[in-house]
């Protein structure tokens, strides 16, 4: 092979997330239900002309997480593109999907077999340990297996492929508008905050994660289901317990999206991810997609279209 090209989905977190996160997870276990979304990390491997391992993204922390993987899998030789369409600090996942597309890309170019769930914790581990990110895993395994997943983490982690029959497909792609707020994030720093609540026994922080597993269960059961509505609900229930978690994770613009969709008919909605800025998930209800839509669009950097990815990693030869 003188090229391959990988990419890796991005994900919308229904429920669950911060309890993926260690030492939580590990103590109480956690779950997560997510799905994923054809906004690609994309990974270019190419024989280089020298000896060494170039690095070619747009972001910094591409870079820095390419430069990792390289080195952990001994590589020289080559040339690592990076390219992505979402925004940074989106909430959308986007530098796990980066961290499995890379992975998966440089696994192939050696001639290695990876399973999806080994791709999902080397990309973590790189992320934690080389590059000294906190997080969790949910967003590894999205970008590996695509689809709807109900997550579970514990001493092992049990991945539960949701079905995704055409008509629950098309209610979310239509029901389902996220709004890019503009306002870009750093999740870090709160994640920190928030797991060291943990870790004090901050009675309200564990009880809403506690509720927030809770909720996100529901929530792979009602999309088993091809419950739309009810996942709504459960998701406006996992934000009011998601905001609580620290003051930097609503923001006024964060608020009024989400207040005008409500006004408008929205069944549900949340901030993506750490929050503090990035994307916003609205759940329209059945028969007011364009009210609700027409409501945040005003406030909105733009809108991420919502096509679900089933297929999480891809790699092919150039």
């Amino acid at each position: 092979m003188k090229a391959l090209t990988a990419r890796a989905p991005t994900r919308l977190d229904f429920g669950g997330g911060w309890t993926d996160v260690p030492p939580y997870c590990d103590e109480e276990g956690g779950f997560v239900c997510n799905v994923a979304i054809q906004r690609y990390a994309t990974v270019r491997v190419s024989a280089a002309e020298d000896g060494g391992a170039a690095i070619d993204t747009r972001r910094a922390t591409d870079s820095a997480l390419a430069e990792a993987a390289v080195r952990r899998a001994g590589i020289t030789g080559i040339k690592v593109e990076i390219s992505s369409d979402f925004p940074l600090g989106a909430g959308l996942g986007g530098s796990s999907a980066a961290g499995v597309a890379v992975n998966g890309a440089l696994a192939v170019w050696q001639g290695m077999s990876l399973d999806r769930t080994t791709l999902a914790e080397r990309s973590r581990a790189i992320e934690v340990e080389d590059l000294g990110v906190p997080g969790g895993r949910q967003d590894h395994y999205a970008a590996a297996y695509g689809g709807a997943l109900g997550l579970s983490f514990g001493e092992d982690t049990r991945v539960r492929r949701l079905p995704m029959p055409a008509d629950l497909k098309t209610a979310l792609e239509r029901r389902c508008i996220v709004v890019y707020t503009g306002q870009s994030r750093i999740s870090g720093d709160t994640i920190r905050a928030v797991i060291d609540a943990y870790r004090r026994g901050d009675t309200h922080v564990r009880f809403a994660l506690d509720r927030m597993k809770a909720l996100a269960r529901a929530m792979a059961d009602e999309l088993f289901e091809r419950n739309v509505d009810a996942l709504g609900d459960l998701v406006w229930e996992h934000w009011q317990l998601q905001r609580s978690l620290h003051p930097s994770i609503p923001t006024p613009l964060i608020d009024s999206i989400l207040e005008r969709a409500r006004a408008a008919g929205a069944r549900g909605g949340k901030a993506l991810g750490a929050s503090g800025g990035g994307c916003v998930l609205v759940i329209a209800g059945e028969d007011n997609v364009d009210a609700v839509t027409d409501a945040v669009t005003a406030l909105a950097s733009h809108l991420v279209p919502v096509e679900i990815d089933e297929a999480g990693l891809v790699c092919r030869p150039d």
